[in-house]
């Protein structure tokens, strides 16, 4: 082959394998499907031996015992005998899609919008469908005091981000507000030096929206006295009007107070994340009514704040009532072994239930989501995974993945199960073909 077609074959086959792989055949996409004869676990209420999931057009529509649970006729059956059902994993905080938020210009940055920066193409995307996540909050990282707005994206094969956007009813694209305090943002002017500068620079940012607010309408409709747009202060005021959420890191007990004092003085909605010292102040958490975002991490290191980070952090929450659930801060933990959370916080003093509803409803609600995913209840998004055995036990599988009534991960393809296990390729967003390799995935056994 000639220099010019060589590099035509290349340029053509890299651009096909940048595609997206197309989304999985189901044997039901017109018609019901019947999950028949697996141990389910709804989440909302008792697990149900033997039980039925049916699914129609994306939705759940009956959850029950097979001897009482109606199954259409035209239904398409998928026999789930000795497996285990339960709904898609959240994870409230994720890093995959290999996106950046704010830039080294300054400490705080609510304009930023990570959306902007995802590929959807990244490997660690089907990562995660091999971990049975079906919902993920992906943030800009923590070295700012604002490092922009998180997205809240549903696991759905994807050509482009808008693929995978969760939209309320409006159109409008969900996500909330990420902020951190602690060691993270502290560095050279013009980031804060000390903890005490770091909040007194969150507070007069705040200050300044309410300010811009004032005078946008105080002007009405005369636009010679409307100030200029400000996009830095139209997404604090969402979080001042309490429309998004902010998603809070933070480590240390003292942090955490801090964070409740500025949600206090200025009334935003708020989640704690990571709250490694949550354990030390749990009563105070729970007087607050503040839910914690919870990492689990079974190995020591790291920094220096999460130095009394403990396995029985989410026991002393679930203990004092403080709403948990966990994630996996992916690339720091890999969501691939998301559901160890669950069996770490179970070892560590969780409930059973608790430590599930950590995975699934309790994220959903942080996310306030909790009327379309978590559970699995008639009338919420077909979102479930199928696992070879029960959750906690450490050589359980996750075997398929389905978002929205579509399976979107299957162990049995040897493209899938290569993401799952791991090995040559397993990495890899995209491949080049050119004519001295076929560039096909290598496949795992």
């Amino acid at each position: 082959m000639r220099h010019g077609m060589l590099a035509i074959a290349i340029v053509a086959g890299a651009a096909a394998a940048g595609r997206a792989r197309e989304p999985t055949p189901t044997p039901a996409e017109d018609a019901p499907i019947a999950f028949v004869g697996a141990h389910v676990i709804p989440i909302v209420g008792r697990p149900i031996p033997n039980g039925v999931v049916v699914v129609a057009a994306g939705k759940i529509v009956g959850v029950g015992p097979a001897a009482s649970t109606p199954v259409p006729s035209h239904a398409q059956p998928i026999d789930c005998h000795g497996k285990v059902i339960m709904p898609g994993l959240v994870d409230t905080h994720s890093h995959v899609g290999g996106g950046w938020g704010g830039d080294a210009s300054g400490p705080i940055q609510p304009d930023v919008r990570i959306l902007d920066s995802i590929n959807v193409r990244d490997a660690g995307f089907r990562k995660c469908r091999a971990g049975g996540l079906t919902t993920l909050n992906i943030m800009p990282g923590s070295g700012h005091l604002v490092s922009g707005q998180t997205v809240y994206c549903k696991l759905r094969q994807a050509q482009t981000i808008d693929d995978m956007l969760l939209r309320d009813a409006t159109g409008r694209v969900l996500g909330g507000l990420k902020m951190a305090n602690g060691t993270n943002s502290q560095k050279e002017p013009p980031f804060p030096g000390t903890r005490s500068k770091s909040a007194a620079l969150v507070r007069q940012k705040f200050i300044a929206a309410r300010e811009y607010r004032r005078r946008v309408e105080s002007a009405g409709d005369d636009p010679a006295k409307r100030p200029d747009r400000n996009l830095e202060f139209e997404a604090l005021l969402d979080v001042l009007d309490r429309r998004i959420v902010v998603h809070h890191h933070a480590h240390r007990a003292d942090d955490l107070l801090t964070v409740l004092r500025l949600r206090d003085e200025f009334g935003f909605k708020v989640v704690l994340h990571h709250a490694s010292e949550a354990w030390k102040v749990a009563d105070v958490l729970a007087k607050a009514d503040v839910p914690c975002s919870v990492i689990i991490v079974d190995a020591p290191g790291g920094k220096i704040e999460a130095m009394d980070m403990s396995l029985s952090t989410g026991a002393v929450l679930e203990r004092a009532g403080v709403p948990c659930a966990f994630h996996s801060d992916d690339p720091v933990t890999d969501s691939r072994l998301f559901l160890r959370c669950a069996a770490l916080g179970v070892r560590g003093g969780m409930s059973r239930d608790k430590a599930l509803e950590a995975l699934t409803l309790a994220g959903a609600k942080m996310l306030e989501l909790e009327g379309r995913i978590g559970s699995l209840e008639p009338g919420k998004e077909a979102d479930l995974v199928i696992l070879s055995g029960d959750p906690l036990a450490l050589r359980t599988k996750v075997l398929q993945t389905w978002v929205e009534g579509r399976k979107v991960f299957d162990r049995d393809d040897p493209e899938d199960r290569l993401f799952a296990v791991g090995g040559y390729g397993a990495s890899r967003d995209q491949t080049a073909h050119a004519c001295c390799t076929d560039g096909r995935l290598a496949e795992t056994k």
